[in-house]
This record gives structure tokens, sequence and C-alpha cells, in this order.
């Protein structure tokens, strides 16, 4: 296909199938508790099927969603950095998921994989691609970041040699909290506006991605999970938590798109966490495993070399 041949229902058929693999593997991984599903529809056009699993002994809270979504005019989020494309119908569909963990010694991972066209009379439709990972630990592992960034590289592999590189560079520059001068995590892969290889590549490397993401993720839950923690250490999690809620609120591209577009709310804010703290002031004490956290892991480096 060229760059502007495409079609959408086996991105679809593809989308659905990643929420429910994801779903299947987190419930067998926490053991007990079940995602509940809510489908919902837009009165603008479209509809998904959000899936939330909250309490359970493993997974303090997950959301695993999946939405197709449509209307006539691009929100200004979207037209922003295309505004070529305002007054433009639109469609996008896309898997978005956040796990939170309960143990503080388990990161909270998130993910993202999407598919974006948009139309207008006397113009030939326009799409692209976007998506990623990351991972933001609460404390640091060595072993858990080069697992992390090695499954992400493997995945790119197949695409060419810049494209670790690239993405990754990329996702350490866009989850960044500016007024905190610190990234949320370690990082991951990040791209937006893919359409720089033929249709059926780009669409081979979203599913790469998405693919990816259990390979990345489960080996690093299975491994702390049950590793035993204190109320100190629960505290500082629920510290750490309060900055996931303010990159997503104030930065998050996804986040803006989804309320901009009158997008259902509860579905857009399922991937905040259940319990979070803001403590005026807050400093971890020196040489710390806490402070290591700040210093060494949230520093981004070179883990798949």
């Amino acid at each position: 296909m060229t760059q502007t041949e495409f079609d959408i229902e086996p991105i679809k058929t593809y989308l659905l199938d990643l929420q429910d693999r994801i779903c299947a593997a987190l419930e067998r991984e926490d053991g007990s508790a079940r995602f509940v599903e809510e489908s919902w529809e837009r009165n603008e056009g479209g509809g998904g099927r959000s899936r939330v699993l909250q309490g359970g002994p493993v997974i303090e809270k997950g959301g695993v969603g999946f939405s197709h979504v449509m209307g006539d005019t691009m929100p200004a989020s979207a037209t922003a950095h295309r505004p070529e494309l305002a007054g433009c119908r639109w469609q996008a569909l896309g898997v978005s998921l956040v796990i939170h963990p309960r143990n503080p010694f388990a990161p909270t991972s998130h993910a993202n994989v999407r598919f974006f066209v948009a139309e207008k009379d006397g113009m030939k439709p326009v799409w692209w691609f976007g998506g990623g990972y990351d991972l933001t630990p609460f404390y640091g592992f060595d072993e858990d970041c080069k697992h992390w960034h090695q499954t992400a590289k493997t995945a790119c592999e197949p695409f060419g040699e810049s494209v670790y590189p690239r993405f990754k560079t990329w996702c350490d520059d866009y989850f960044y909290l500016k007024h905190r001068n610190e990234p949320r995590g370690i990082g991951g892969l990040f791209y937006d506006d893919l359409n720089e290889w033929d249709f059926d590549t780009c669409f081979g490397f979203m599913q790469a991605v998405g693919n990816s993401y259990l390979e990345a993720y489960l080996p690093i839950l299975q491994r702390r999970k049950a590793t035993p923690y204190t109320p100190a250490h629960r505290d500082w999690q629920e510290v750490r938590r309060g900055r996931y809620v303010e990159f997503n609120l104030v930065f998050d591209r996804g986040t803006l798109f989804g309320l901009q577009s009158g997008g259902r709310t509860e579905s857009i804010l399922m991937s905040l966490p259940p319990h979070v703290q803001w403590v005026y002031g807050h400093t971890p004490e020196p040489d710390s495993d806490e402070e290591r956290l700040l210093t060494h892991y949230l520093k981004p480096q070179h883990w798949a070399d």
C-alpha cells in the first residue's frame, strides 16, 4: 500500500485481540481480581470498551482500554502541531493501558498503540501511527531496567538499527516533567506521526510494540510482586505516584486529546492511581534507596547496551 492507502478493519481486529491478550495475562498474574468491562458510545461518534481491575493482591489498579472514536472537526490538541489538518474529519483507534501494582518495589507500567486518520474534501487522507511503552519504578533495579529496554530494542530491530535509539530518546524527552525538572520514569519507547514507511510496515511496527509489552513487563512484575515492604516504602510509592498524576493531567497528549474531543472522562482518567500523596517539600534521606532513584535511575541511560 502507498502512504495514503489504508484499511482500518485489520487494525481494529488486532487491537481488540491485543486488549484481550493483555487482560488475560494480567488476570493470571494477579491471581484473583478480574477486569470489569464497560462498553460505551460517544455522542460525536464511535465508542469503546474500558476494562478496569481494582483491589487485587498484585495489581492495585489497572486499566486497559480500547477506543475507536471519530469526529467532524479535529481537536485543538491535534492541530497544534499539525495546523494543516484544521477542519478535517478524523478517526482514532487504539489500546492504552496503565498498571499500578500494589507492591512499591514493582513498577508502574504504561503502554499505548494507536492509529489516526484525517480526511477533508479535496485532500488525500493523512494517516499515522503512534504509541510506545514506558516504565515508572519507585525503587530501582538494574536487572529490571536492562530487561525492559532490551525487550524494546529487540522489538525495534527488524525495522532498522536507528529505530530503537531514536524512539528511546523521544521517550526520554516526552515523559519529562518540566516543572519538576525530572523524568517520569526510566523510559522505553515513544513515537508519534509515524508514516515514514508504507502502511504495512507501520502497522507491523505497531504490532511489534504491542506484542512485546507483556514480554517486557511480566518478568519484572513476577520478580517484585512479593517483595516485603514497610509503610515507609508505601509512602514513597504514593508520593512518586503524584508525579505520575501531574504528567498525565498537565502534559500527556492522549489525555488532552481525549478530553478536548469529548471523550468519556471516566475512561480517559482510569489511568490514575487509587492512592497518592502530595507532601510539601518532600525530600528523601541522603544515600537512601529513594534518593538513588532520583539521582541514578531517573537519569537517561543506555540500559540496552
